[in-house]
């Protein structure tokens, strides 16, 4: 078990990486079903409207901050998390311990084209992973059935889903038991930046929490309204917790003139 933190009603596990890792690989080695979510400011903001997405979250049996914004809130919240959990980060830790170990991945999402470079990429990086099978993202839901059941035949230890929310998050929630893997983790854009579609923000921004405005000046017309009003929402969102979890200052009978 590992300590929890809640913050905004969304329970989320304070882990480091290597931490997130040897909880992954635990699971694959006791063919344990282990399903990870991970959240940002973004889909926080988003958990609030859409019931739906935050089902198929809180539903995971891991939630990891994947934003830097969301570890600063929880240290300002006094709900401390050890560090960001990003979602690239760990399925690149689980992409080279799978090589190491022999564990075989099934890779969900991007358009067809993309999907076929970043196969040829990671078959250079990792040369002795073994691919038990992949599928474009583009498909009807009345597909997932029949998509899940050849995850399934396939016989892949991990599911990786590049896709976007909240279609990960439900296909998780809907078919991740169905697909028979011990690890299911929806990796979001990381197919487009492994197959050189987009380009991730340099290490300084990320440290700075200011990833999120880099992706958004690649692509200002789809992105940048979108990260503003979820970004502002956030701090918003922030602010009110803080200051319903701040007591009010008591006055003494100093104050008040009182004997």
């Amino acid at each position: 078990m590992t300590t929890r933190q809640t913050l905004f009603g969304v329970s989320l596990d304070a882990l480091t990486m290597d931490g997130t890792v040897e909880r992954c690989l635990a699971a694959v080695r006791a063919g344990e079903r282990l399903e990870i979510g991970v959240v940002n400011a973004a889909k926080l903001v988003n958990m609030r409207r859409d019931t739906a997405l935050a089902h198929a979250v809180s539903g995971c049996d891991l939630v990891l901050a994947d934003g830097q914004a969301v570890v600063w809130a929880s240290r300002l919240l006094r709900r401390p998390l050890p560090e960001r959990v990003a979602g690239i980060d760990l399925f690149m830790r689980l992409l080279g311990e799978a090589e190491a170990a022999g564990h075989s991945v099934y890779l969900l999402g991007a358009k067809q084209d993309v999907l076929e470079q970043m196969l040829r990429r990671i078959a250079v990086r990792f040369p002795g992973l073994r691919v038990a099978g992949s599928r474009n993202g583009y498909f009807d839901d009345s597909e997932q059935p029949a998509i899940a059941d050849a995850i399934a035949a396939s016989g892949a230890d991990m599911l990786f889903l590049g896709m976007t929310s909240p279609k990960k998050e439900i296909f998780t929630a809907g078919y991740g038991e169905r697909s028979k893997v011990a690890l299911v983790h929806g990796v979001g854009g990381s197919f487009d930046i492994l197959a050189g579609v987009t380009r991730r923000a340099p290490e300084r921004w990320q440290r700075l929490g200011l990833e999120w405005l880099y992706r958004a000046l690649q692509e200002p017309r789809r992105l940048g309204k979108r990260y503003l009003t979820t970004n502002v929402s956030f701090a918003l969102m922030t602010g009110r917790e803080l200051l319903r979890r701040t007591p009010a200052p008591s006055i003494s009978t100093a104050s008040r003139g009182e004997s």
